[in-house]
């Protein structure tokens, strides 16, 4: 057995042990279309007409929503992150929210486009195969290569991991309402002091990642918001979601644990560096890490 392998069974033991101290509540019943003070939820497929980014509102001409009302044309109120980043002619699905006033709203936006739908779902069966085939070497060492993935990006884009080919990638797990100061934000801090000191020495072809621990909450237009409220440079900073089985599958080959227990997330925190070749170059396990060790280690 390598020496990496075995490390990493004894961190992963301590991991278990340990994630219960791990934990980072989210509001219960997110995940599911069901009644929450009082409201109720209906899945809605349909086309945006217009968008009003000041309004925070869509125009959709939408499907019949069963159980509620016939396919009609409608303006509904959104977050900012799915103002902004909704155009004129998309297809989309969401969750219609009606509350206990009679208020509408749509949340849970996400493309619904054929061909992008198509592309991230064969990318999510090929990356389970792949999780399937590997069993209990599914886990990517130090100097393994990378898995490949197809997810959505915080602008609603498709992403495929092969466009990272040639360029180094810094890649962490957070997801955004973590409201532990010392996890996923102070994570996140760190990534975005990493980016400026990597433009400020100079490297080269750096991408950095966050891929969202919580896909059934955090849309593509939850993760703009995220984004834009931290004033994050996205130019080469993507936050990326997708299929729930994708990102398991994901959490499985990176080696990261979370698990949801009632309203509790319990996840462990892993970042990594991957060369021009795909290959995992440097880990860090935890929050501890500082960027300039990351950047040390990137290629200039």
């Amino acid at each position: 057995m390598r020496t990496h392998a075995v490390r990493n069974i004894a961190a992963c033991a301590a991991a278990c042990a340990l994630i219960a101290c791990l934990g980072c509540s989210r509001p219960k019943g997110d995940a599911a279309p069901a009644a929450v003070d009082g409201e109720r939820r209906f899945p809605l497929t349909g086309e945006v007409l217009s968008v009003d980014a000041r309004k925070h509102a869509l125009v959709v001409r939408h499907n019949e929503v069963v159980g509620y009302m016939p396919a009609m044309t409608m303006e509904f109120p959104v977050s900012a992150g799915d103002a902004a980043l909704a155009t004129a002619g998309e297809r989309i699905r969401a969750e219609l929210v009606v509350d206990r006033r009679g208020g509408i709203r749509l949340e849970k936006i996400w493309p619904d486009e054929k061909a992008a739908h198509d592309s991230v779902d064969a990318g999510a069966r090929m990356l389970h195969q792949d999780t399937i085939e590997k069993g209990r070497q599914a886990y990517r060492e130090v100097g393994d290569t990378a898995p490949e993935f197809v997810l959505y990006d915080q602008n609603g884009r498709v992403v495929n991991s092969a466009r990272f080919r040639g360029k180094q990638v810094m890649l962490n797990f957070i997801y955004s309402r973590c409201p532990v100061a010392n996890m996923c934000p102070l994570s996140t801090s760190k990534m975005m002091a990493t980016q400026k000191l990597a433009a400020a020495a100079g490297v080269p072809n750096i991408e950095f990642v966050s891929i969202t621990l919580d896909p059934a909450y955090d849309t593509p237009g939850v993760l703009r918001e995220y984004a834009d409220a931290r004033g994050i440079d996205t130019g080469n900073f993507s936050f990326l979601t997708g299929p729930e089985p994708a990102i398991r599958d994901l959490l499985t080959q990176f080696g990261v644990i979370a698990v949801f227990n009632g309203g509790i997330l319990n996840h462990t925190l892993a970042t990594l560096l991957i060369d021009e070749k795909g290959r995992i170059s440097w880990r860090a396990d935890g929050s501890e890490w500082e960027p300039k060790e990351f950047v040390g280690r990137m290629h200039r």
